[in-house]
């Protein structure tokens, strides 16, 4: 296989940067669209590591951040993008190295367990800067959520990551594949 030119990987990080910062724009703005434009930042992200492209993964990650900062002010883009800053924009880098580099299925559920634990803790960490940004204690509901709240973060978080993990790694095959015919 030919090597990449460093100007190859460079424009498709810049291709992938503005897809990401498109989504996570559009996701700040319209309350609604905000995991759909996660989704979109986290396919985007996956096709530099579709051709291998490392640097140009972190690249394109930091500069689609930075753009949605700028473009979503700082205060409201620390607020949304907190959870794809933590763990939803790293997690395809992390799957990228564990499908190339862990053979043993020991390390699988090894490595399985250390993402479920960063999701699960994600999810507490942008619970607890939206309880304070929005006052979510003070809501009539909250003494129910309360009560049972790590129960239902770590158990239902630790379940749904299963699914989500899974289904990111169909993803990023599909990913490749797609690339794959990209013949530069």
């Amino acid at each position: 296989m030919k090597k990449q030119s460093r100007s190859f990987e460079i424009a498709l990080s810049a291709i992938a940067c503005a897809v990401a910062s498109l989504g996570l724009t559009l996701g700040s703005y319209v309350r609604f669209l905000l995991a759909a434009g996660y989704l979109i930042a986290v396919f985007a992200l996956m096709v530099p590591l579709a051709k291998g492209h490392v640097v140009g993964f972190c690249l394109a990650f930091a500069g689609s951040v930075l753009l949605a900062f700028l473009f979503t002010g700082f205060v409201l883009g620390i607020i949304q993008l907190l959870p794809f800053i933590v763990f939803f924009g790293l997690h395809p880098l992390v799957n990228y190295f564990q499908k190339k580099y862990v053979k043993k299925p020991v390390l699988h559920v090894v490595i399985y367990l250390f993402k479920a634990a960063w999701f699960d803790l994600t999810l507490w960490l942008a619970w607890v800067v939206l309880d304070e940004f929005l006052g979510l204690h003070n809501l009539t509901w909250y003494p129910y959520i309360e009560n049972s709240f790590f129960v239902i973060l770590f158990v239902g978080g630790t379940l749904a990551f299963a699914v989500y993990d899974y289904l990111i790694f169909l993803c990023q095959t599909a990913a490749d594949g797609a690339v794959r015919r990209i013949r530069r």
